[in-house]
């Protein structure tokens, strides 16, 4: 059995001031090319399916028609919410889509939703986990000690009755790691400050495979096969150097499979480059192959540039973000570095003081001053 794994699609997703549906459209025609190509007997999609909980009409209407195509085809899917998506809008329609073999786990009601399949080796069980927190869980497991991430998946695995002999295989969407080791991580995606959304992956031990989102550098974390498919796109600068794949799992007898990966072409690439304004605008004149591209450029003059953007833009029409890297801004960091050395030496009062001001462009009045203190004192914060 073959089997087609992919995520993080966040449709509808914008970068700056740019839209990236038509990106998506594009990259979406290359997943069926792909699937016409090596014809899957089912698409794992793990999550983030939309960029926001919200999607806009012409973002469904985009993942609306990728469905269809899919569907067309004869193709099973098997779908589970994302941290981005909305469980009850990617639920809406579920009973009725799973007749034409779209299974959808946008929200959780205490147990795994399970699908069998079948080939020539005997049954394959594929389990959907949705994105879940600590109460999400907790509801349904009352006499549970659940506190973290961790303790609430654990929880649902332990009360999920797995076919030892058979294949398994759990499509889901969470932050995993494997003992201290850390997968790699980018800035576009929403991770927890402290480490409280880890799962350790030695958790799904039962599991011959698991089909995850949420990170968007593929890569597998623990063992071979727990195993992030990234995303197909890249949605941040952090991404520049991220080779973007599908990834394709080939399932034959227990304990026997192979995965692969395989790259799809993008309308524009990301990239970054970085020099003085007018070698960057020669580079982009003889290299028009790049300079459609999706632009962070970076600027080293010493000298004032006048409009630097719109300069570049003439070449670059899809500049995204510019910076200047000079002996100025090397300076301006150094006093803000040394700024920030202050932070350590005052009492949460004068930190609330601060932003407050910056805020409001205003002081804070001696009686909003007296209240703060007084919440802060009772909250266990350094008294005056």
């Amino acid at each position: 059995m073959r089997l087609l794994h992919i995520a993080d699609l966040h449709i509808g997703k914008r970068i700056s001031e740019f839209s990236m549906l038509e990106e998506q459209k594009h990259i979406l025609k290359e997943v069926l090319r792909l699937t016409d190509e090596v014809e899957p007997s089912g698409i794992l999609m793990a999550g983030d399916i939309y960029d926001k909980s919200v999607p806009a009409g012409d973002a469904v209407e985009v993942f609306d028609e990728f469905l269809t195509e899919l569907v067309s085809r004869n193709i099973p899917v098997f779908i589970v919410s994302g941290n981005h998506d909305s469980p009850e809008r990617l639920n809406f329609g579920s009973r009725i889509m799973k007749n034409n073999g779209v299974h959808i786990a946008g929200s959780f009601n205490g147990v795994l939703k399970h699908i069998e399949m079948r080939d020539e080796f005997g049954p394959v069980n594929i389990y959907l986990l949705p994105f879940v927190k600590p109460a999400m869980v907790k509801q349904y497991y009352t006499d549970k000690e659940i506190q973290s991430y961790e303790d609430a998946v654990k929880v649902v695995i332990e009360n999920t009755q797995l076919e030892e002999q058979s294949r398994n295989i759990l499509v889901a969407h969470q932050f995993i790691t494997s003992g201290g080791q850390q997968p790699e991580r980018s800035d576009s995606e929403t991770i927890n400050i402290g480490g409280l959304d880890n799962i350790d992956a030695s958790i799904f031990a039962d599991f011959d495979y698991v089909a995850l989102g949420h990170l968007h550098g593929p890569q597998s974390i623990g063992r071979q096969t727990v195993r992030y498919a990234g995303s197909p796109l890249k949605y941040s600068f952090s991404e520049v150097r991220q080779n973007k794949s599908v990834t394709i799992l080939d399932l034959c007898a227990k304990g026997q499979l192979e995965i692969k990966t395989v790259s799809l072409p993008v309308l524009h690439d990301m990239r970054e480059i970085k020099g003085p304004l007018q070698e960057l605008i020669r580079a982009g004149n003889s290299l028009s192959e790049i300079s459609r591209d999706y632009v962070h450029a970076i600027l080293t003059d010493e000298d004032e540039t006048y409009d630097a953007i719109g300069q570049l833009r003439q070449v670059y029409p899809n500049v995204m973000r510019i910076d200047f890297v000079n002996s100025r801004s090397r300076q301006e960091i150094d006093s803000e570095l040394a700024t920030s050395g202050d932070v350590a030496r005052k009492n949460p009062l004068e930190l609330f003081a601060e932003f407050y001001f910056k805020q409001n462009n205003l002081e804070m009045t001696d009686e909003q001053l007296h209240i703060m203190q007084g919440v802060l004192e009772e909250a266990g914060g350094i008294k005056q």
